[in-house]
């Protein structure tokens, strides 16, 4: 997602401000502080609170897709090295798990999209191209049913988040490197060759 970069900033505010007072926290004029901008800034871009967490959304989508096309690109360079893909993704994890507030705010604006179907809308279009990313890793590893295993994968990957944030920071590389070692395993791990006739 390519914006200026007074809306990167008003954005990026806009992330903190989530981060830190949940969505009821969530005005133009918090925004505006919390950016240093006079007010009215947020408003003279954003002029709908609609608008301003429509922008949100897609902005944060967009982040987190940039960062597993990242992976993807790293995992594919390296065909059937699942200690590679646990690394990178652990890495990955972690870096989220240290500045938790894309994280938080996408939490936060997902469930908003079950009150409003216009965030609903644009928070299905960025889960469905993160499931484009993880199913084309699934396909080049030569894995059956791509598309079914990268949802579950997905799914799961979303719970160890979820449940990290919750871990003691000393306690969450362990617990994000293990869950991941499982699941990548069971899931998305390099298949077995036949064997030879």
């Amino acid at each position: 997602m390519s914006v200026s970069p007074r809306m990167q900033q008003l954005l990026d505010a806009g992330v903190e401000v989530v981060a830190a007072q949940g969505l009821r926290g969530l005005t133009h004029r918090a925004v505006d502080r919390t950016a240093g901008l006079p007010e009215g800034s947020c408003s003279a871009y954003l002029r709908t609170r609609l608008a301003l967490l429509t922008a949100m959304t897609t902005y944060v989508s967009s982040s987190f897709a940039d960062d597993v096309r990242k992976l993807a690109d790293t995992i594919n360079e390296h065909p059937g090295d699942d200690d590679c893909a646990v690394r990178e993704t652990s890495s990955m994890f972690l870096g989220w798990l240290e500045h938790p507030e894309l994280l938080v705010t996408r939490l936060e604006l997902t469930l908003e999209g079950q009150r409003q179907p216009e965030l609903a809308d644009v928070s299905i279009a960025g889960g469905r191209q993160l499931l484009a990313i993880v199913a084309d890793v699934m396909v080049r590893a030569g894995h059956p049913d791509p598309e079914e295993r990268a949802a579950v994968l997905m799914a799961a990957m979303d719970g160890v988040l979820m449940r990290a944030l919750r871990e003691p920071a000393g306690h969450r590389r362990e617990f994000v490197e293990r869950s991941l070692q499982l699941l990548i395993s069971s899931l998305a791990g390099h298949p077995p060759t036949d064997p030879a006739p």
